[in-house]
C-alpha cells in the first residue's frame, strides 16, 4: 500500500467518527509514523509505506477513532515555534494561550517569572527561551504534570534556569516576580459535559474546573499576587471568554491596577493584564 492510499484510510475512518478535522490529523500521524516533517508527506505519498510504520499508523488512528488527542497520540505539541512533550497529566498547549506570550512579549523583559499552575511548563518555558537571561518559576498541584514540565524545561535546554514547585497555586512560593503569568482551570464544572470528547474525557478534569462558577481558581489566586510582585510589576491570566468583567474586579479588589482585557485571533477574551502597584 502506498503512503497516499493509508492516508486516505485513515482520513476516511477519522471523518466517519466525526473527527473535525481528519485530514489534518491524519497527516500529522502519518508524518509521526514515518519519524519525517509534515510537510515531506506530499513528496513520500506515492512510495510503498513499511510495514512497521503502517503498523504504528494503523494504531494512532486506532486511538485518534476513540477521540484520544493527536498531542497525546504523537507525545508533543508545537507552541510558539517550539515543540513540548504532552502526556494525558497535562493540557495540551493551544493556540489562544499564545495571545498570553505576545502580550509579555509586548513588556520589558523580565529578569524573574512565576507561572501558577504550570501544566505542561508550555507558557514559562517559552517566555524564558525568548528572554536567555530570565529565571523562573513553575508550580503545579500535580507532580505528574511537574513530571513533564521538568522534561521539556530539559527539552529546550532551560533545566538550569528554572525551578518546578509541587503545591497548591503559589502557597510557600517568595518573591519578587516581575511577571506573574497562570492559565488557570477556568471552566465551569456544568460546562464540562458540553466540551469536545477529545478535551472533555482525555485531558486532566482538575486543570479543567476549578468549581461551579468557573472563577475559583482566580479568587483564590488573586490575593497573592501583590506580595509576589516587584514594584510596577506584572500579572498575566488567562480567561474564558466571558469571564473579563469578573477577573479584572477579582484583580483589582486584590489591589492590582491597570487591569486591562486582551482579545485572542478570535477576537474573544483571552488575557486579562494587570499590574502592581509603584
Amino acid at each position: 500500500m502506498t503512503i497516499r492510499a493509508a492516508l486516505a484510510t485513515g482520513t476516511e475512518r477519522l471523518r466517519t467518527v466525526g473527527i473535525a478535522d481528519p485530514g489534518r490529523d491524519a497527516r500529522r500521524l502519518m508524518a509521526a509514523a514515518l519519524g519525517v516533517p509534515s510537510d515531506r508527506l506530499t513528496l513520500l505519498s506515492g512510495d510503498t509505506i513499511p510495514a512497521e510504520a503502517a503498523d504504528t499508523f494503523a494504531r494512532m488512528i486506532a486511538q485518534r477513532v476513540s477521540f484520544r488527542p493527536v498531542a497525546q497520540i504523537v507525545g508533543t505539541r508545537a507552541f510558539w515555534g517550539r515543540d513540548f512533550t504532552v502526556t494525558g497529566a497535562v493540557l495540551d498547549p493551544r493556540p489562544e494561550t499564545e495571545t498570553l506570550i505576545e502580550i509579555a512579549l509586548r513588556g520589558r523583559p523580565a529578569a524573574r517569572i512565576l507561572d501558577i499552575g504550570t501544566g505542561s511548563g508550555a507558557i514559562l518555558l517559552t517566555l524564558l527561551a525568548e528572554w536567555p537571561e530570565a529565571r523562573g518559576v513553575g508550580t503545579d498541584i500535580d507532580p505528574a504534570a511537574l513530571a513533564v514540565a521538568a522534561a521539556n524545561a530539559d527539552r529546550l535546554a532551560i533545566g538550569p534556569r528554572v525551578q518546578f514547585v509541587e503545591t497548591c497555586w503559589a502557597a510557600g512560593v517568595a518573591g519578587p516576580f516581575d511577571l506573574v503569568v497562570s492559565n488557570p482551570p477556568y471552566i465551569a464544572a456544568a460546562e464540562i459535559d458540553e466540551l469536545a470528547p477529545d478535551v472533555r474525557d482525555w485531558e486532566p478534569r482538575h486543570a479543567l474546573t476549578p468549581g461551579p462558577s468557573g472563577l475559583e481558581s482566580y479568587a483564590a489566586i488573586a490575593p497573592s499576587l501583590p506580595p509576589l510582585l516587584a514594584p510596577h510589576g506584572r500579572v498575566l491570566v488567562e480567561i474564558g471568554p466571558t469571564q473579563g468583567t469578573a477577573v479584572s474586579a477579582l484583580l483589582r479588589g486584590a489591589g492590582l491596577t491597570e487591569t486591562c482585557i486582551h482579545p485572542d485571533l478570535d477576537l474573544r477574551d483571552r488575557v486579562i493584564a494587570a499590574s502592581a502597584q509603584g
